[in-house]
């Protein structure tokens, strides 16, 4: 078990940060919002493999919350999120408090492009702004040379990887495969939320993926029927609605055509809980 060396204001950050400069250390960053799950664990351990040093935040990003959402009963659970991070290994952890990320009178943002258009972002359309603007400041207070983020928030991955090319942020952006349950469900800290019986229908997203992905490899003029197929059963499985069930631009996330490089993305309801996922191909 490692000693994690643990930092809540920036100037504690910033002088854990320097020591690290001073030995010629290569920092990767692994933000989260805590709730620790072996899906980001695994995001350490390939930050681990890609630098000297980890450092993971933790931090419940307000501004990326809508007032339905679910803020106030996010999974919280520090006490066990640090005993996690000192048993695989990680160096550091930042977990501020609101006020240090946003002091009173905080008012720039970052707003994404059209890569934040889509989905999420007709769904949720404060949310991808509140991403950005929150991992641009925590690149900002870290200065990682690279950060890792899961593929299973595909257009996160795509909106953060815009905004550090078109602000020369200078990290090297590294995703990391989806973690799943042997059944296939995505891990993501609000399966907390599924009751037996909802997590019992809940790889059927996952199924219903597969489905598309194998229409656009086999017979691509089928995908539209495919998925409106997809639609049914996910609906005849159980989930509430569907916010959306798309083939996509795997970079741009535009309705995809024959020849683009594809990703299939999913968001549904499964009774109070909103379920993400998304795959490429074969």
């Amino acid at each position: 078990m490692s000693s994690l060396s643990i930092v809540r204001t920036r100037a504690d950050l910033r002088a854990l940060v320097s020591n690290w400069r001073r030995d010629g250390k290569k920092i990767a960053l692994v933000p989260t919002m805590g709730a620790l799950h072996a899906g980001h664990l695994a995001l350490i351990e390939q930050a681990k493999a890609a630098a000297d040093v980890v450092i993971a935040s933790i931090f419940v990003n307000p501004t990326q919350f809508a007032p339905h959402e679910d803020l106030a009963r996010y999974p919280r659970q520090e006490a066990a999120d640090i005993a996690q991070l000192q048993a695989i290994g990680c160096d550091g952890l930042y977990a501020p408090q609101v006020q240090e990320l946003y002091p009173e009178g905080f008012q720039t943002r970052v707003v994404p492009g059209a890569v934040a258009a889509r989905l999420e972002g007709a769904f949720r359309p404060h949310f991808f702004g509140g991403v950005a603007t929150v991992v641009a400041k925590l690149f900002l207070q870290v200065d990682p040379d690279v950060a890792v983020f899961g593929e299973k928030d595909w257009q996160q991955l795509q909106v953060i990887s815009t905004m550090v090319r078109d602000l020369d942020l200078g990290v090297e952006i590294l995703p990391a495969p989806t973690h799943r349950e042997a059944d296939g469900l995505a891990l993501s800290s609000r399966n907390a939320y599924l009751s037996a019986a909802e997590r019992a229908i809940a790889p059927t997203l996952k199924q219903a993926l597969d489905q598309v992905a194998s229409a656009i490899t086999r017979a691509p003029e089928t995908v539209a029927s495919v998925i409106d197929q997809a639609k049914t059963k996910l609906i005849a499985s159980g989930f509430q609605s569907i916010d959306y069930l798309e083939a996509c631009h795997s970079q741009t996330l535009e309705p995809w055509q024959p020849g683009d490089p594809a990703r299939i993305l999913a968001a549904a309801w499964l009774g109070k809980t909103r379920l993400i996922d998304n795959r490429g191909l074969d």
